[in-house]
């Protein structure tokens, strides 16, 4: 990934290891050159197909080592040389991952709303529910959890976008969306008792105390299922941005859910069934 690292070490002001660096743009080369020829080689004795699947390595070369303006024209150009719908759409949803990798949100959307355009013309079920959890990432990316939310939970039955997120991940976004978009007559039948998410939830730590403490009005549970959420959702590549955020609707769901069944409540008392100081709770509820 040499070109990834450049431009890494220039974003983030590293000093840069030449050695390792001809090291790799050596090596890439080589397989370029090698690439370089069976695209000749397709061009002067194939066909068509040939040419397209020869520019379809180089641009998956290009993205393997991280070099984003290469990826997306040799994308551009593998795309003119396609005939099929399918292989089309694979293209752009290609490029949306490129997008996102690189936090390119304005090209994200755009890329998305030209796959949309393509799935106009025809398009498989299972391209459109990739495209589905594509557009999804990228609401989450943006801080739009209601609309995500309804995709995620569209796109549970029929996931199979491993190649953006794993399905843990998955579960993990549709959870945490879900659990300040959706109400809370749905949530039950649509995220508690959803068999998908029954399966793996277990396994994505603080996740389950997280969506049964506020349904269950475990508040005590539900703050301490947050904490440590909270700081899962500070090392996620898409949710990092908005962790404090999501930490402050959380709380503010729960203590308005709270204070639903009481015409009056003690701060004391109030502190103790969610396992906090007064002092915090004033503090957090004066904000």
């Amino acid at each position: 990934m040499a070109p990834f690292y450049r431009a890494t070490c220039e974003q983030l002001g590293w000093e840069m290891d030449s050695a390792l660096l001809t090291q790799m743009e050596t090596s890439n080369a080589a397989e370029l050159s090698t690439l370089a020829e069976k695209l000749k080689d397709a061009e002067e004795n194939e066909g068509e197909s040939e040419i397209a699947a020869a520019l379809l390595a180089r641009a998956e070369f290009y993205q393997r080592v991280g070099n984003k303006a290469e990826t997306l024209k040799s994308y551009g150009e593998t795309f003119k040389k396609t005939v099929a719908l399918g292989p089309k759409l694979d293209l752009v949803l290609a490029e949306v991952r490129v997008a996102l990798f690189f936090d390119d949100l304005k090209l994200a959307a755009s890329t998305i709303e030209r796959a949309k355009a393509l799935l106009e013309d025809g398009g498989d079920w299972e391209r459109r529910n990739r495209l589905k959890v594509y557009e999804a990432v990228y609401l989450i990316a943006i801080r739009s959890f209601a609309k995500a939310s309804s995709l995620l939970l569209d796109s549970i039955a029929t996931f199979t976008a491993t190649e953006l997120v794993s399905y843990n991940d998955f579960v993990m976004y549709t959870v945490v969306a879900s659990l300040i978009a959706v109400p809370r007559a749905e949530i039950k039948l649509k995220v508690i008792e959803a068999p998908e998410i029954l399966q793996v939830i277990g396994e994505v730590p603080h996740l389950a105390p997280l969506l049964n403490g506020l349904y269950d009005c475990q508040y005590s549970t539900l703050m301490r299922a947050l904490v440590h959420m909270t700081e899962a959702l500070k090392a996620d590549r898409y949710l990092h941005q908005h962790a404090r955020f999501y930490s402050r609707e959380v709380r503010v769901l729960a203590y308005a859910q709270f204070l639903e069944s009481y015409r009056s409540v003690s701060t004391a008392a109030m502190a103790q069934s969610f396992g906090i100081s007064s002092e915090t709770l004033d503090q957090d509820l004066s904000g």
